[in-house]
């Protein structure tokens, strides 16, 4: 029997978290599709992980984190090593403050929730909550996001207060990173890296929509990637 493809879920695990439930079913449900085995492992972000042995890693919601640290230290891994990664919700805004630290250099680069008070704020609060909020999220030709869903638009489910500084887009954007999705306001929530393998940040969170006959477009990529 083939061995199975192995998913390592950064964040800190709650039962009580509908998105964390949905996050090892959205897993299950490529498995099923691409008809491989999967195996889905959660790394606390307070302990040390070997990172090597996953052929994914993905991000998962319910920022704060236990660590900050220990979220940006998978992230970088992945982003460094050409590991898949699919970022979503506090995923998505962790991805963003890896890639303002570690390749902008910006070590101060910080998020609102937990530091609300530093002088480089990247991830801000929202100026409207998104949660329980779906809306439409409008594809940006020739992405790796545009790719994965063979559409030009998508309807998404929003658990989210807080992403991404606007005025940090340019930075983001001319040290490599892409925007590959946006709302009907024209707010950022895709975001992608193209000179590697699989490297996606998603505000929204796809895995909330995935079902078993028909997984989501997004999280099926990412597993289609890390087999």
């Amino acid at each position: 029997m083939a061995a199975a493809t192995k998913i390592g879920i950064i964040g800190d695990f709650n039962p009580a978290n509908a998105t964390h439930i949905a996050t090892n079913d959205c897993i299950a449900h490529a498995a099923g599709a691409l008809n491989t085995p999967f195996e889905s492992v959660w790394l606390p972000t307070d302990q040390q992980h070997d990172y090597s042995q996953f052929n994914g890693l993905f991000c998962s919601p319910g920022s704060p984190y236990r660590s900050l640290e220990g979220a940006l230290a998978g992230i970088r891994f992945a982003r460094t090593q050409g590991i898949p990664f699919l970022g979503t919700c506090g995923g998505f805004q962790h991805m963003i403050l890896e890639f303002a630290r570690n390749v902008l250099g910006i070590e101060d680069a910080d998020h609102a929730e937990t530091n609300p008070y530093a002088s480089k704020l990247f991830i801000v609060p929202l100026t409207c909550s998104l949660v329980g909020k779906t809306m439409t999220v409008y594809l940006q030709p020739n992405t790796k996001a545009a790719a994965a869903y063979q559409a030009s638009e998508s309807a998404e489910a929003y658990y989210c207060n807080f992403g991404l500084n606007p005025a940090y887009c340019d930075e983001l954007t001319k040290a490599g990173l892409i925007v590959s999705g946006l709302d009907q306001d024209g707010e950022i929530r895709i975001m992608e890296l193209p000179s590697h393998p699989f490297f996606m940040g998603t505000l929204f969170v796809p895995q909330a929509q995935s079902l078993p006959q028909n997984p989501h477009k997004v999280t099926l990529a990412f597993c289609r990637a890390a087999r």
